[in-house]
């Protein structure tokens, strides 16, 4: 069936700023739209099917945000508990003045880092790509991979630990490893491996078969390839993803799983967990969170300080028309909101993900869109002008969604 959105991001394609993308427009219980375009594997090969997975990357932590607080509402922490009870690698915590310097000259943390901090990413945790100098090497050398890391969960916290941190805790929005640490917690508050964890409390309740952070045999038919760019900006298939950060394939008997980063899915499977932002907390009768406490999920909690303040490769995150809550950002000016964060109304939500992914949810309209797709560019290729067809299709894609919702008042048909 021809889709506007599909000749839509078909033409991001055809100019070779993209190799593929899987699309759904959803909303009131139906698929208004669902659209492939481009390759699942090499530029001409096989084209992409609807099921094809890939790696979500960020969009990963509204995931571990949820069953989190799927733990916070059964009792087991308080937002601003501290963090020391479950990782005492994390006390005495020290910090790099003014976010630079040597870590000789750091300062003790003011306090300790609370679920909060790490729920709001202002828990002074950061990212080595986002440093420079000896401080971003010492940090990456002692963290290893994003995704298809060779340490144990624990080794892992005890060399974070061992790190300063880039703020005081609670002081401003960080974007960095604080989710990993939240779901390594997690995994420790339930005794059992976060991939575990979340097949029993999230996956496998709303039947998300094709969300984990391993493939079967029979998914690796279905996976999108590594697509990125080659020197002179041509779309091609890499041996691994940008800085390293995960494997082509991953090594058997790894423990260490991200709940910041490490989740393949498909766009289907991402849009029933996305349901539960425009159904109060459930998706088809399963409850995931209670009403209130996805308010408290999808209401902003920065303060004026922290959003203007908050930054990403040059970007402004939040200082226009975004907010950010536990895990997600938040929608508070329409007019003003970045689409490629999230559109909608004020209150819709989402986050994207580093390799080119996105998606919303408007509880507004009860709508979500997903877009799915594999664009991953290093930082020298994006000052180089590199790598923007995902955020090209993503804008092209809210827009063309948002008038179809508008026009069709709801009722697209399946």
């Amino acid at each position: 069936m021809d889709s506007v959105i599909a000749d839509e991001l078909g033409s991001v394609v055809a100019e070779g700023e993209l190799t593929g993308a899987v699309t759904i427009l959803w909303q009131d219980g139906r698929v208004v739209d669902a659209s492939t375009v481009g390759w699942q594997d090499a530029v001409g090969g096989e084209a992409m099917r609807r099921d094809t997975l890939f790696r979500i990357a960020s969009m990963t932590k509204p995931i571990t945000s949820t069953v989190a607080l799927m733990l916070h509402e059964e009792g087991r922490f308080a937002l601003d508990d501290p963090i020391t009870q479950w990782a005492p690698e994390m006390t005495n915590l020290r910090v790099l003045q003014g976010g630079t310097g040597s870590p000789a000259d750091a300062v003790a943390a003011r306090r300790d880092i609370t679920f909060g901090d790490l729920l709001t990413h202002r828990s002074g945790i950061t990212y080595a790509e986002f440093q420079h100098g000896t401080f971003a090497e010492d940090y990456a050398a002692a963290l290893g991979r994003h995704i298809d890391n060779e340490l144990t969960p624990d080794e892992w916290v005890e060399r974070l630990g061992g790190l300063p941190l880039v703020d005081q805790p609670g002081s401003n929005f960080h974007y960095g490893h604080s989710t990993d640490l939240l779901g390594f917690l997690v995994a420790r508050m339930e005794d059992a491996p976060l991939a575990d964890v979340f097949d029993r409390r999230l996956l496998d309740a709303l039947g998300m078969t094709d969300t984990g952070f391993t493939l079967t045999a029979e998914q690796e038919t279905r996976r999108a390839a590594d697509h990125g760019f080659d020197d002179d900006g041509h779309p091609v298939v890499l041996d691994e993803v940008p800085n390293g950060h995960a494997l082509a394939r991953r090594p058997p008997g790894l423990t260490w799983v991200s709940g910041g980063q490490g989740l393949w899915s498909t766009a289907d499977d991402f849009l029933t967990f996305a349901r539960m932002f425009v159904g109060d907390g459930a998706v088809d009768g399963v409850r995931l969170l209670r009403p209130d406490t996805l308010a408290l999920m999808t209401s902003n909690h920065l303060t004026e300080h922290q959003r203007a303040m908050a930054e990403m490769l040059g970007r402004h995150l939040f200082s226009t028309g975004h907010g950010y809550g536990l895990g997600v950002a938040v929608v508070t000016d329409p007019e003003r909101a970045d689409p490629t964060v999230c559109g909608g109304g004020v209150g819709a939500v989402g986050w994207p993900g580093a390799y080119g992914s996105w998606w919303q949810a408007d509880p507004d309209d009860r709508s979500v869109m997903v877009l799915l797709t594999h664009n991953m560019v290093t930082l020298d290729q994006l000052s180089q002008g590199v790598g923007f067809g995902a955020w090209d299709a993503i804008t092209r894609f809210q827009s063309v969604g948002s008038a179809m919702l508008a026009a069709q008042g709801g009722q697209g048909g399946s």
